[in-house]
């Protein structure tokens, strides 16, 4: 079954506890960490994800769009993360590896994420460590982008990595999925869609998790 990741980028943050509420029927919960440095927006950080895990049982899904992330990945694990996704451009490879090291020491699952413009090779040294490979669809930094179609080709060549090098590896994608692009994306093989706006902005937002499914 493919698995919906909604992210409460597109909350209401006045109101957040009661817009996780309102996906509960969902599989994760997307939070997406942003520094200012890495990306040029500012959002949130170890704090709010506390807060949110005090508030759902739902797996916190944190994308770390963070410079060296290896520094933070232990305090997020103990504020409540149950997934650690790190990009690949944030660091060496060598602090990659202690990343995902430092969130399984943890009993916590970790993932590596591409931006658009880097290459599907460059999960190639993680991929056997890793729980989840996230292939970014827009620009890291801001919601509700327009989708990237042109990222199929790599989602379609981490799936066949994947199936080959560690089966039981998640494939995500994360940008501008919404009910025209879900299926482009199932089909290229991801199996978890993270979405913001169009879910937040659904009107019927328990139909709107089923209809991405697919």
């Amino acid at each position: 079954m493919v698995k919906i990741a909604p992210s409460i980028l597109s909350a209401d943050f006045a109101n957040l506890e009661r817009d996780i509420q309102r996906i509960e029927t969902a599989d994760y919960v997307h939070v997406d960490v942003m520094d200012g440095m890495f990306v040029p927006n500012i959002t949130i950080g170890i704090p709010v994800v506390a807060s949110i895990r005090k508030v759902t049982k739902m797996p916190l899904d944190v994308h770390l769009m963070i410079v060296e992330p290896v520094r933070y990945v232990e305090r997020f694990c103990d504020a409540g993360a149950d997934l650690v996704t790190v990009h690949v451009e944030a660091d060496t490879e060598e602090n990659i590896h202690a990343a995902i090291a430092k969130i399984h020491a943890k009993g916590k699952r970790a993932g590596v994420v591409l931006k658009p413009k880097t290459p599907a090779e460059a999960v190639l040294p993680f991929l056997k460590e890793v729980e989840l490979v996230l292939v970014m669809t827009v620009e890291p930094g801001f919601g509700g982008q327009k989708f990237m179609a042109d990222m199929m080709p790599k989602v379609a060549a981490i799936r066949t990595w994947i199936e080959t090098e560690n089966p039981a590896c998640e494939l995500e994608v994360d940008g501008g999925v919404a009910p025209d692009t879900c299926k482009t994306c199932i089909d290229a093989g991801a199996n978890v869609l993270v979405a913001g706006s169009a879910v937040y902005k659904a009107a019927d937002i328990p139909a709107r998790i089923a209809e991405l499914r697919g």
